[in-house]
């Protein structure tokens, strides 16, 4: 049995939620989000609570049951508040600025790497060495940030690249002489 599943989502106040068919809408003050379930669960709005029972015992029904219910979950929160992945640059020249609607890199390449900024997500750079991604979808927000990332990864030797906001790189020793 899914432990996650069986909790009903609540919803607060300014937040509303209609279903038709495997279809969830959210409402909310920063905005509006859907979501279609597999027909291995039901997504039922009751009063102030939205939950999410699976349809038989296969074992692909309660896959989905816990992934759907924190699915809905996620967008109960996104129309509500925001999503927000912080990362970190280390390395000597390793620098970004946002310019209008572009992320500018400088990561030690013969070139900057300029990455646009997708619709509704918003990046910041309060200091050359961090990015903030902020946005109401969760995936999203951790995709962005992925593909950032994947422009310099840390290296185990010196560190030397993009990383989440504490994020451990194990170090690796050197060569010995």
């Amino acid at each position: 049995m899914s432990r996650i599943g069986k909790k009903p989502v609540d919803m607060p106040s300014g937040v509303s939620a209609s279903v038709s068919g495997q279809t969830i809408e959210v409402k909310g003050p920063k905005g509006t989000q859907k979501f279609t379930a597999t027909d291995d669960v039901t997504i039922v709005v009751e009063g102030e609570a939205i939950s999410v029972t699976p349809r038989g015992k296969s074992k692909r029904a309660r896959q989905q049951w816990g992934m759907s219910r924190t699915i809905v979950a996620n967008l109960v929160h996104g129309v509500q508040n925001t999503f927000k992945k912080e990362l970190e640059i280390q390395g000597v020249g390793y620098r970004a600025q946002v310019q209008g609607n572009v992320l500018k890199l400088n990561l030690g390449y013969s070139h900057d790497v300029d990455f646009a900024i997708p619709q509704g997500v918003t990046i910041t750079c309060p200091r050359p060495t961090e990015i903030i991604v902020e946005g109401h979808d969760k995936q999203v927000v951790g995709e962005i940030a992925a593909n950032i990332r994947d422009w310099r990864r840390p290296e185990p030797y010196k560190g030397k690249g993009i990383r989440y906001k504490g994020e451990y790189i194990f170090q690796k020793e050197g060569k010995k002489k």
